[in-house]
């Protein structure tokens, strides 16, 4: 069988992991091939460094595993004690001049009265109209029904317009799963009365980060243990014929497969597949336009001397307000001390700014914009000396969990897969809940082991039991021949 993999991100190096696992485990029946447009692998979970020899994320990765099998394969890759930095997360918000705990609501104490007024108010109300909603349709009405009309419009609507750059009534409510702190009345009231601050809460309040070489280094290590013969970089697909089996490249090579994995944006592998029997070509075309997503702009800051008092010991900040266009920032020299190239003597700062047609960004001055917002949020001053200013534009950074998503993707999926074209990863799957390093890379190796072994995929079939609890069993990866047998 031979199965061709599309992109070199975390999903697509799972599923070459996988199916380099399956075939080293004695079925050498099974070929594979990975394919990526960019020179190099890691998608969106690459580092990359700048003119100036500071190193920075594709975004505010962190690692957090739901599955053994993740983590095993971490260790193995980068196997010393001084490979990893392990954190306490601590995520603040910036809001009426100060910063406040995350979550929000947990630490109202931290208001103006009035607000705190209104907030609990809305909490109250809540309560005492629980049992008259009618189920949520959309995000939205799922805010106000779970935080009330005060916490939404003091932060939950401003800031997730920040995030999201789309309209919270536009987002369906089947994403949220642990993503969305939800609120405990009683345990609010009580830390508005005794003015007590409540850190902590998520799922990822530690984690762990590598020491060298920013997030992608756990990508680019598993992309190098990998047999290099089944790698083809700078290499764009352009048409998937599903009648011939047979995949054409923009430099017009073309390549026969069994089966395809494929981590491309779904609008996009829409556009490019020709012969299904269920949608035409042109139908999915036009459904490939129904698909939302917002671009993400990454804008990184290095700093000579040492944070500030106040931003030592912080990793992320968000930000619902106008002062600033970012809606998140995290202080990247904290995670290792090796983002930046004199380490002791500068220090780092990374924003990211939400873009969709809802929401337009000022891309020409986006970094001044940017720059003027740290002042402004008091996390640097005009003493700061700036030694390095970075910005990248990703046209892909988030699939927005539309209204109406899952009744378009379901469809596709089902005549893709009666293909053995399947559609995985965070832009494959457009499952927003889903789309972590650890969920990306198992929606690839689950996939290989569909392909292979007809079995369930537990991360695309059921997010919410995946993200319920951590995996304590896994499989165990294999280190090499022998050590993979006695794994068996």
């Amino acid at each position: 069988m031979k199965i061709v993999i599309i992109g070199g991100g975390p999903c697509g190096l799972g599923a070459a992991w996988r199916a380099e696992e399956v075939r080293r485990q004695g079925n050498t029946q099974i070929d594979w091939t990975l394919v990526e447009s960019a020179p190099d692998a890691g998608g969106l979970a690459r580092t990359v460094v700048d003119e100036n020899g500071f190193l920075w994320d594709m975004g505010g990765h962190v690692i957090f595993s739901h599955y053994a099998y993740f983590s095993r394969l971490l260790d193995h890759l980068l196997p010393g004690a001084d490979d990893w930095n392990l954190k306490i997360r601590e995520a603040w918000v910036w809001m009426r001049g100060t910063f406040i705990p995350y979550p929000l609501q947990q630490n109202l104490h931290r208001l103006p009265k009035n607000e705190i007024v209104s907030c609990i108010d809305g909490l109250l109300e809540n309560d005492r109209r629980r049992g008259q909603f009618s189920k949520p349709t959309n995000f939205s009405e799922w805010m106000e029904q779970s935080f009330g009309k005060g916490l939404c419009e003091t932060f939950m609507r401003p800031y997730n317009f920040k995030v999201w750059a789309y309209s919270a009534d536009k987002m369906n409510v089947e994403w949220m799963g642990e993503r969305v702190a939800t609120v405990n009345v009683s345990k609010v009231i009580q830390n508005v009365i005794l003015g007590k601050d409540e850190l902590g809460w998520g799922p990822n309040n530690t984690f762990r980060f590598p020491m060298r070489g920013g997030t992608g280094a756990i990508w680019n290590r598993l992309a190098e243990v990998l047999p290099q013969d089944k790698f083809q970089y700078k290499k764009k697909v352009t048409k998937i014929d599903v009648q011939q089996k047979l995949i054409t490249y923009e430099d017009n090579s073309t390549e026969t497969y069994d089966a395809i994995v494929s981590t491309m944006p779904m609008d996009y592998l829409c556009t490019i597949i020709e012969g299904t029997k269920k949608f035409s070509h042109s139908e999915l075309v036009e459904k490939s336009k129904q698909f939302r997503y917002s671009s993400s702009h990454i804008i990184g800051f290095g700093m000579e001397g040492q944070p500030p008092e106040h931003l030592i010991s912080k990793c992320w900040l968000y930000f619902p307000e106008d002062d600033c266009p970012f809606y998140r920032a995290t202080v990247f020299s904290n995670y290792s001390p090796y983002h930046v190239p004199k380490p002791g003597e500068q220090w780092s700062l990374m924003c990211e700014v939400a873009e969709s047609p809802e929401k337009p960004v000022d891309v020409k001055n986006i970094i001044a914009i940017a720059e003027q917002g740290l002042r402004n949020t008091k996390l640097i001053d005009d003493n700061t000396k700036i030694a390095s200013r970075f910005h990248v534009r990703l046209e892909y950074g988030y699939p927005t969990p539309f209204f109406g998503r899952d009744q378009l993707c379901t469809p596709l999926f089902e005549e893709f897969e009666s293909y053995n074209i399947f559609s995985r990863g965070r832009f494959g799957s457009w499952k927003y809940e889903v789309s972590n390093q650890d969920h990306s890379m198992m929606l690839g190796v689950e996939a290989i082991d569909r392909i292979v072994f007809g079995t369930e995929e537990l991360t695309l079939k059921y997010p919410d039991l995946v993200n319920a609890k951590r995996d304590n069993v896994g499989r165990i990866p294999f280190i090499d021949d022998e050590q993979s047998k006695t794994a068996q």
